[in-house]
């Protein structure tokens, strides 16, 4: 219990140690993971997994509840709506910052509305072309592409989704005119990437990808992170002809707006415990995803910057959501 001088949070183990609810009748109260998306995709994944382990660490009973559509909005909205007494949480991605700029009519602030704990995972993407694209790389790309003019064709999975403005990033960054060819999710786009006859490229999730770069059916050229990934042996990063290009996936847990910095710390310090074991590192490391450690104040300056960074792709795109 909370002294009069308060409780000091002078590391993981004191802010581990007890967690001071408003009320007594919330002592049993589960804590909500609201996840913006279907069960079974990344962010759902993500999701259980650190469910599993903060209720073991916190002693409560941490559940996930789903609430697809929109983007992650309606999601985002449900959780920006919740009384700020830590039981209500949003497991969020990318599309978090994108949606700032995208959507004309958003019914929240993703930066005023939230309280950022922190980033569980960041997973960059895979610039890939069929194979039998008349260019083996990214210089071998950019100069066919000048020369030839809305001639090449980028399959987009998912409109307003970071790997759709991975290509618009791409296509400004190199001043290249490659056509869009929108499709309802990213298996139907590469499966036609992979029958090299209909569409030309495509911006793919590493996790998607990665069994295909093993088995050789896409010719990749690059790797969207600033640096090479070491699960892609000997793919370059675009960065490397196409300077300070990045384009990253990120998935984090936010709290409403006006969360009691106590409550934040120590669910914080139960994220940390989470993606700090050995196993989950192992897990993302596999999947070419990398776990940074931001705290709550970093994960806060990060999300205003992304606002910024994905804003100026969404307006040099033109891509919009009323």
């Amino acid at each position: 219990m909370f002294g009069k001088k308060g409780w000091l949070w002078g590391g993981v183990a004191m802010a581990l140690g007890a967690w001071m609810l408003p009320a007594a009748a919330q002592v049993n109260r589960p804590i909500t993971i609201v996840v913006g998306a279907t069960p079974g995709g990344s962010t759902d994944t993500l999701a259980r997994v650190i469910a599993q382990s903060m209720g073991a660490t916190l002693k409560r009973t941490v559940i996930v509840e789903n609430k697809p559509g929109a983007g992650g909005n309606i999601a985002a909205q449900y959780v920006a709506k919740s009384a700020p007494d830590g039981s209500t949480l949003l497991m969020s991605f990318t599309s978090h910052t994108i949606n700032a700029t995208l959507f004309k009519n958003l019914p929240f602030n993703p930066v005023a509305d939230f309280t950022p704990i922190t980033m569980v995972a960041q997973v960059p993407s895979v610039l890939v072309a069929r194979k039998n694209a008349p260019f083996d790389d990214v210089k071998g790309l950019i100069d066919y592409a000048r020369k030839h003019p809305n001639k090449l064709t980028f399959a987009i999975g998912g409109q307003g989704s970071s790997l759709h403005l991975a290509s618009e990033q791409f296509k400004f960054a190199t001043q290249t005119d490659i056509v869009n060819i929108p499709y309802k999710g990213t298996g139907p786009a590469l499966s036609d990437l992979l029958a090299s006859d209909t569409v030309d490229l495509m911006f793919a999730s590493t996790i998607n990808v990665l069994p295909h770069y093993k088995q050789g059916t896409l010719k990749f050229l690059g790797v969207s992170s600033l640096l090479p990934l070491p699960q892609f042996a000997g793919l370059p990063a675009i960065a490397s002809v196409v300077p300070g290009y990045r384009s990253e996936a990120w998935f984090g847990l936010f709290g409403p707006a006006k969360l009691p910095r106590e409550v934040t710390d120590t669910l914080y310090a139960a994220v940390r415990q989470a993606i700090d074991a050995p196993a989950y590192r192992q897990r993302m490391e596999s999947e070419a995803a990398t776990v940074p450690t931001m705290t709550p104040a970093q994960f806060a300056d990060f999300i205003k910057k992304d606002v910024q960074f994905w804003g100026d792709i969404v307006k040099k795109s033109g891509a919009t959501v009323e």
